[in-house]
């Protein structure tokens, strides 16, 4: 079931598909490899910029230029990059895994997590890291939608008001069960509407407005900025980093007729792999993600939410990033349900809109 909570916490911008490193070696931990200086990284996207001026581009160089250890890059939606590390247990390539939930609580229960606390992670709220060390957010974030402020004289407000015939072919949201932001679909229209069935009634509705599945929700963005589309799903992080060179974007919150609008916290977590081949520099990366200096940069360079509680930026993006969320009601779900019950959720789904 989803719980509500009260507001709480809150999550640059986009890279398409599927970025791989040149070079990705199988390699034990105890190999001789293990000493290269080089660390793996599986990754939801929306932390990596289009044009190297993301949260990642900048912390990545700086690690780099700090330790001299490469960072090698593999990108995808959340749950792809569970089921890619999943495939691999047995000749386990990456290092660091950074999902949005629920893919990290996933991640863990398939046992492909090892236990790291990173140095700054005390200082991360408790909903905000796994009991048992082995997952710790590095960016917070909530989930959003988006709309084109162009073309829209009258944007959408609430979930009924995209059931209107003129969002035909002109809606899209990503696939829930791939990608986090789509699973996001179905975890708030499920606490919006009060229940499974009430809201796989509502998407079966939408369906009718709905383009197709998608992978990643990064792409969606450009789409809705150049009015192919009229709204689609994001996050805050992503889209609010995205509009800075996408100004048609317009960060929106989904409210029940009559009620009010609503958002979680959709953070980006990460984890230590376990059988980890450069166990140490994965250690030295996830340490790096949430040093001081880095998590000041989460909303001046990436457009999110630190995941420290002890660093509390002031910059132009922070200040904007806190006003887009007055008057919007924060709920918690409940993790531990959404991870057992995953499965059943995006069967309903399925089932609900034939896909």
């Amino acid at each position: 079931m989803l719980t509500h909570a009260a507001a709480t916490k809150p999550l640059a911008a986009l890279t398409g598909g599927l970025l791989l490193a040149a070079t990705l070696t199988a390699c034990g931990g105890d190999s001789a490899a293990s000493d290269e200086k080089v660390v793996t990284v599986y990754s939801a996207d929306g932390l990596k910029g289009e044009k190297g001026d993301g949260w990642y581009d900048q912390v990545f160089k700086d690690f780099e230029k700090q330790t001299g250890i490469k960072v090698e890059y593999v990108e995808g939606g959340s749950g792809e990059m569970v089921q890619r590390a999943a495939r691999e247990k047995r000749n386990t390539q990456a290092d660091v895994l950074v999902t949005l939930p629920p893919f990290i609580q996933q991640a863990d229960s398939k046992g492909l997590l090892q236990p790291y606390e990173p140095k700054g992670s005390d200082q991360v709220d408790g909903a905000d890291k796994s009991g048992d060390g082995t997952w710790t957010s590095v960016v917070n974030n909530y989930f959003g939608f988006i709309h084109n402020k162009k073309e829209l004289k009258t944007p959408p407000t609430t979930w009924e008001d995209l059931l209107d015939p003129k969002y035909k072919n002109k809606l899209q949201y990503s696939t829930p069960g791939v990608a986090g932001d789509g699973t996001a679909v179905v975890i708030k229209a499920m606490h919006d509407f009060g229940g499974q069935e009430p809201a796989m009634e509502y998407l079966k509705k939408l369906q009718a407005n709905n383009v197709g599945p998608s992978s990643s929700t990064s792409k969606l963005a450009p789409k809705v900025d150049k009015g192919e589309i009229l709204v689609a799903n994001g996050d805050v992080q992503m889209n609010f980093a995205q509009a800075k060179s996408m100004p048609n974007l317009g960060i929106w919150f989904p409210a029940k007729q009559g009620g009010k609008p609503t958002t979680f916290a959709l953070p980006y977590a990460a984890g230590l792999v376990k059988d980890a081949p450069h166990s140490d520099n994965g250690k030295k990366l996830l340490d790096f993600m949430l040093s001081e200096q880095a998590q000041r940069q989460v909303s001046a360079i990436g457009g999110g939410f630190p995941a420290r509680a002890d660093v509390k930026p002031t910059d132009a993006n922070a200040i904007e990033l806190a006003k887009l969320m007055e008057g919007v009601d924060v709920f918690e779900p409940d993790w531990a349900d959404i991870d057992k019950n995953l499965t059943s959720y995006v069967d309903a789904w399925k089932s609900a809109t034939g896909s």
